[in-house]
């Protein structure tokens, strides 16, 4: 009967953990058909009212949706199992892709910036006013999108879904400005045309912000940073709450991807056997694989404890 308990818990494990990359592909799929939907919306839109801020914007979509493809497929990949070459899996490409997104905002805020500040001493070319209606539509598909990826990279703690939320964040952001500028155009006339790039150069350099703690983050989960106080105080938890554990002398998380990996040091009384020892670490890591479904693996040390350790 244990070992038909060890292999439901097991299961249930796995199902867990195929329903996180499951909702994480359903929010990197919607964030991939929204991005689709506004490349259309807003090449129609600039032609039709020759807005030329409107194609811009295309054209930073376009690139939107290459990010949301490299997402998705991040996290295809990162699902595979382990195999010769890659024995702790596949779990970093979702990492991988999130530090991508990152140093696409910040590379493309770079370049918006230095081609605003470019422009800065020419004329200003005419606003087509009825391209601000167009504009705010995107900007309010744009936040509620990354409202919900947001939400779904907050309950995940996925990396590559909170670069793609932020990504959201800032189009929304930049069709926003673009928006204020076509809709003010009528009541500042001329000097109408100042406030796009004024207020775009802003919006660059808080991309660039965000973008750089984006990339700091993820570059430190690269490097195998220990995971938040609150899964290694979890991990910490079970593992003491296991029959003959006397007590947890090292632990170390990993976060990698979605999943997170755990090599633990317990002590148990140094007058058992091997064979004893051995079962005791094995119930250790049934129990943390069954209550903590996120961890892709835990490697289990026995040390014997003595009193006044």
């Amino acid at each position: 009967m244990p070992s038909q308990s060890t292999d439901a818990d097991a299961n249930a494990s796995i199902a867990s953990r195929q329903s996180v990359y499951a909702d994480a592909g359903r929010a990197a799929v919607w964030g991939l058909g929204v991005n689709l939907f506004l490349v259309v919306l807003k090449i129609v839109g600039g032609l039709v009212t020759g807005s030329v801020a409107l194609l811009a914007d295309a054209v930073n979509s376009i690139g939107d949706v290459a990010s949301a493809i490299a997402v998705r497929g991040a996290l295809q990949v990162a699902q595979r199992d382990e195999d010769e070459d890659h024995p702790y899996g596949h779990t970093k490409a979702e990492s991988i892709a999130g530090l991508s997104v990152a140093l696409i905002v910040a590379f493309s805020a770079g370049m918006l910036a230095f081609e605003t500040f470019s422009r800065l001493g020419g004329t200003p070319p005419p606003i087509a006013t009825s391209a601000g209606i167009i504009a705010a539509i995107c900007a309010i598909i744009k936040e509620i999108t990354y409202r919900y990826v947001n939400n779904v990279a907050k309950d995940l703690r996925s990396t590559s879904l909170h670069a793609s939320a932020l990504d959201h964040r800032s189009d929304a952001i930049s069709s926003g400005v673009v928006a204020i500028a076509l809709l003010a155009s009528p009541i500042f006339g001329d000097k109408a045309a100042y406030i796009d790039p004024i207020a775009a150069i802003f919006v660059c350099g808080y991309l660039i912000y965000v973008g750089a703690k984006m990339f700091a983050t993820i570059a430190a989960e690269l490097m195998d940073q220990q995971a938040d106080k609150e899964t290694v105080a979890l991990v910490r938890s079970v593992a003491s709450n296991v029959d003959a554990v006397a007590d947890v002398e090292k632990l170390r998380v990993r976060k990698s991807g979605l999943e997170f990996f755990a090599e633990i040091h317990i002590q148990v009384e140094g007058h058992l056997t091997v064979s004893e020892g051995h079962r005791i670490g094995h119930n250790v890591k049934d129990q943390l694989m069954a209550k903590i479904p996120r961890l892709r693996d835990v490697h289990v040390h026995i040390e014997p404890f003595e009193q006044g350790d």
